[in-house]
């Protein structure tokens, strides 16, 4: 039997190799038996919710989840359309529901397809939640006992746009005369934003909008070498009008990246720092900060700088959910682009995302890097930079580590180690203010080495030291 383990948010696995319906079943069957147990606990008979993303076979692997689902006794809402994770999250809790399944796999190449689970917060599941489904994934679990519920095709987005609609100000953007060029990478997102600001007259261009499995060649992941075509467009824009920006969310639309007017990328760091001192200065809102290892220390300024206590958890949003779910966080974080916000859900959202950012440059009439500029006049520069290195092996991920661990360098280019984390994974803090961290990825065989500092120079030389590292992984 195929060992099946969730990483930092759901199941992740090449599909026909590990991701097959046999193995979707084990899954599905183990889950079901957890929330049945919740139910005789609680007595509720909420519903289950099942979404699905454009992939390879989503739409098919869904209604398998479904059916299972229904055979344990539980009725079903199953999407009618491929969706965003953020809509099926919302409908868990618009619905009242118990939870909901998702069939993505966010950001991972076209081959890989996923089992998110959802809570009934609205949020990925906890920890716990997700080593009980592990723990009963091989158990002979016995047959239900209940009546076959029932399964419903619904519309996901209806509610999902009402809700959006009460957290950002559409009119104010519209005012603003804001030029938008969206990428939803070929994934889940497409079309949401054109259905959001059209009707407000908002100025919408949509590339990369119709269904492809093989995401144009290029993994549904907004980072600044996955965007060269965003860029340009966006450049192309910003020669002729002055306020556009670049807007892009992952295969399953619950991340965010975005690119200025003049181009640029702008990463994840600056786009949080940006909401949460929005969120503080403009709205007026309150409440705990969440950063994850990786994050900028940009973020812990801007906190302290409100007077907002700050939180750091371990990398994947399943940390900042639980976080969220227990205390008041007014914004949560983390450097992959997944950002959640106070009065929402405990869970990021790259769609309430973008449309937060037009609100931020409608407010002030400035383009994103300005608005970072005006940041870091007051807490100085923070540039940011992560390379993957892809491994022979997943065993080389375990030596690489244990490597850093027992013998750790003194100084990493040219700049003194004062300190070194290991909440998740290494982090070296350097004498310049920046840090360096080497993670290995929980889905993929491959280390991640994230890095922080003053300059961009600083940058690439500690990222050229961290995979000076691991040349000798081959």
């Amino acid at each position: 039997m195929t060992p099946i383990a969730f990483g930092t948010d759901g199941w992740r696995a090449v599909i026909a190799r590990e991701f097959t319906f046999e193995n979707l079943a084990r899954v599905s069957r183990a889950l079901a038996h957890v929330w049945l147990q919740d139910r005789a606990d609680d007595a509720s008979d909420s519903p289950v919710i099942v979404g699905h993303d454009t992939r390879f076979l989503s739409r098919e692997f869904a209604a398998s989840v479904a059916d299972i689902m229904a055979a344990a006794g539980f009725d079903v809402l199953l999407v009618d359309r491929p969706c965003s994770s953020p809509a099926v999250s919302w409908a868990v809790k618009e619905k009242g529901a118990r939870g909901a399944v998702m069939i993505t796999a966010s950001h991972n190449p076209p081959e890989y397809n996923g089992f998110k689970i959802k809570a009934h917060y609205g949020g990925s599941a906890s920890p716990e939640l997700t080593r009980r489904v592990e723990a009963a994934i091989d158990l002979d679990l016995p047959p239900g006992e209940r009546s076959p519920g029932s399964i419903h095709r619904f519309d996901p987005e209806a509610g999902y746009f009402t809700q959006l609609g009460r957290l950002v100000d559409l009119p104010r953007i519209a005012r603003a005369g804001i030029q938008v060029i969206h990428d939803p990478m070929y994934g889940a997102g497409a079309g949401y934003l054109r259905q959001l600001l059209g009707p407000h007259g908002i100025q919408l261009t949509e590339i990369h909008g119709d269904r492809n499995p093989g995401f144009g060649g290029v993994n549904p992941e907004p980072i600044a070498t996955n965007l060269n075509e965003l860029a340009v467009r966006t450049r192309e824009a910003g020669s002729r009008t002055p306020l556009v920006v670049g807007l892009a969310v992952d295969g399953d639309a619950d991340r965010i990246g975005a690119v200025d007017a003049s181009g640029q990328f702008v990463n994840s760091h600056q786009i949080l720092s940006l909401m949460l001192d929005h969120l503080a200065t403009v709205k007026g809102w309150t409440g705990g900060v969440i950063r994850t290892f990786s994050t900028s220390r940009l973020v812990a300024k801007l906190a302290q700088q409100h007077g907002l206590p700050l939180h750091e958890t371990p990398i994947g949003f399943k940390y900042v959910c639980d976080l969220m779910v227990r205390e008041d966080i007014l914004i949560g974080g983390e450097e992959s682009g997944g950002i959640g916000i106070k009065g929402h859900l405990p869970e990021r959202d790259g769609i309430l995302c973008s449309l937060m950012l037009l609100e931020i440059m409608a407010t002030h009439g400035a383009n994103l890097l300005d608005l970072v500029a005006r940041l870091e006049a007051t807490h100085g520069a923070h540039r940011y930079d992560r390379i993957d290195l892809h491994l022979t092996e997943a065993a080389v991920k375990d030596r690489v580590m244990e490597r850093l661990k027992t013998s750790p360098p003194g100084a990493i280019a040219g700049q003194t180690v004062t300190g070194v984390e290991t909440l998740d994974g290494i982090k070296f803090s350097l004498d310049h203010g920046g840090w360096l961290l080497v993670r290995a990825s929980g889905t993929e065989p491959l280390l991640r080495v994230y890095a922080e500092a003053p300059t961009s120079e600083q940058v690439r030389a500690l990222l050229s030291a961290g995979q000076g590292w691991t040349e000798y992984r081959s």
